[in-house]
């Protein structure tokens, strides 16, 4: 594709500000709108970034290359769904739909007219876990905790659907093997959702996970331990920082704790999500997250809500 992508941002509010910051500085993008239904908001984000401000999506469709939705969770199928079957490229944020039932139609029309789905799970691009992912093999038990603050936005959805679900995702990428088994307890303090999980996971390989996510919590912490027959994997994903430490042989004696900190190049994980999104549709490739991963954390994700 010689020439740029034309592509508009659906919802600027919190998160979507920052796609529009993003795709607006890429030099194979154009970003030819952004769409939010406060008309003042829509104004605001595309005065700062030079592009056109709308308040309805619908006179995009057929006018763009992609769109990346970033809308309140419930809104993700009917804003998507058009922009798929008139073959637009489209990029939306977790959790991918309201629903399984929602998911399957958006992948199955985008199946259909073989149209590209991505779905944002940023955390993928985490320059940490993409250094660590290949050092992680037959893991056999996994702790993760992914603790904050009170947040003034997403309290539309549980603390699963909206913070462990990223987990859920790494964890399904990591581990490679189907979930037998599911424990969880959740608790609502500040909402009439839940605002704080833990789940237990037994996975076919024997592998255990235990997942924790909080959005009530003093301070803020997001990190991941994976523990294997010869080796530990530590992930700070907020300080995009690993760490891993190895069993080494000692001619015949004890083995030997061997390793430490590993550097990693530090970098904005959504810049790094939609530079993929963005390339996927520039040279016809699967993006790194499909629409079948982000169905497969959905699925995940409402099997631990169900059994609360």
């Amino acid at each position: 594709m010689a020439t740029k992508t034309r592509i508009a941002v659906i919802g600027v509010g919190h998160l979507g500000q920052h796609h529009a910051r993003i795709l607006a500085a890429m030099p194979e993008a154009d970003l030819v709108a952004v769409v939010d239904t406060k008309p003042d908001r829509a104004a605001e984000i595309a005065t700062k970034y030079a592009t056109a401000a709308l308040t309805d999506h619908s006179s995009l469709i057929g006018h763009v290359d992609a769109v990346s939705i970033a809308t309140p969770t419930v809104s993700h199928v009917d804003i998507a769904l058009p922009f798929i079957e008139t073959g637009a490229a489209v990029l939306v944020e977790k959790p991918m739909a309201a629903s399984l039932a929602d998911a399957d139609r958006l992948v199955a029309a985008a199946e259909a007219r073989g149209t590209l789905l991505a779905v944002g799970h940023t955390e993928r691009f985490n320059p940490a876990v993409a250094a660590a992912v290949p050092l992680v093999s037959s893991p056999r038990f996994i702790e993760i905790h992914r603790l904050g603050t009170f947040p003034e936005r997403s309290l539309d959805i549980d603390v699963i659907f909206d913070l462990m679900i990223h987990d859920l995702d790494i964890l399904l990428a990591v581990v490679g093997s189907e979930v037998d088994s599911v424990e969880a307890i959740g608790v609502n303090v500040l909402t009439p959702r839940v605002d704080i999980a833990n789940a237990r996971l037994r996975f076919a390989s024997g592998c255990i996970a235990n997942v924790t996510a909080s959005r009530i919590s003093r301070d803020r912490v997001r990190k991941a331990r994976f523990f294997q027959h010869d080796s530990y994997v530590s992930i700070d994903y907020a300080a995009q920082e690993l760490e891993v430490y190895r069993l080494v042989a000692q001619n015949g004696g004890r083995p030997a704790i061997q390793g430490g900190p590993v550097e990693v190049a530090s970098d904005e994980p959504l810049r790094r999500e939609l530079a993929d999104f963005v390339d996927a549709v520039r040279n016809r490739r699967q993006p790194a997250v499909t629409g079948h991963a982000g169905r497969a954390a959905l699925a995940l994700a409402t099997r631990v809500a169900e059994v609360m």
